[in-house]
């Protein structure tokens, strides 16, 4: 028998997430960068203990539908290419396809969701890579997922992150430099119960000059 061997998708996924995510704040900026390709024009992001013990970002997006909840979860699952031709007219903040899958196989992730033309939202739990429940549930239109325990499974990880009020100000520059960017968004960040960021959303008008 020879020495190379296939690994499982759980490894496979907690590789992919050592290269994807580093800390809280990269998983911030991955769920922040898909509420922004879902359209929407409000998301609220809210993080304990610098975002390790926990993360939630709740958007006005149009939502996913409930036959996507779960295969967003498989590795390089994307709606934004359908080929190799597709690359070179990427417009969206990015079609790796590979973070939710990393995300979920180091944390456990509730995800739900309402897409604009359901009558209905879902709920979705996924741990260590594992779905542990899908449910019909009451929502508005948009995505709220929720991030808890970020690198339980993953102790060699997890210690080299650093205090809590320094991993949660990587998060505030990621808010900010996101927000810099995207004026036509309202952004609030809400960290430990207190909100130390919080833009307007600019309207813009297609005819002005301003």
């Amino acid at each position: 028998m020879g020495n190379i061997v296939l690994l499982d998708d759980l490894t496979i996924n907690q590789i992919a997430a050592g290269e994807v995510i580093e800390r809280p704040a990269s998983v911030v900026k991955e769920l922040v960068e898909n509420s922004i390709d879902a359209g929407a024009t409000n998301i609220t992001v809210e993080i304990k203990n610098g975002g390790i013990s926990y993360i939630r970002v709740t958007d006005n997006g149009k939502g996913i539908l409930p036959d996507d909840m779960e295969i967003a979860f498989e590795r390089h699952a994307t709606s934004k290419i359908r080929q190799a031709e597709d690359l070179k007219d990427v417009k969206s903040m990015g079609f790796r396809g590979e973070a939710l899958a990393s995300i979920a196989s180091i944390a456990k992730v509730e995800l739900i969701s309402k897409h604009e033309t359901s009558d209905i939202g879902y709920k979705i739990v996924v741990e260590g890579g594992n779905v542990l429940e899908k449910e019909e549930w009451a929502s508005v239109k948009g995505t709220t997922i929720s991030i808890e325990n970020l690198f339980y499974n993953t102790p060699v990880r997890y210690k080299f992150l650093k205090k809590d009020f320094t991993e949660a100000g990587y998060i505030e520059d990621v808010i900010m430099r996101i927000a810099l960017v995207n004026p036509n968004i309202a952004i609030k960040l809400i960290s430990s119960g207190k909100t130390v960021i919080q833009t307007r959303r600019k309207w813009r008008f297609k005819n002005s000059s301003l």
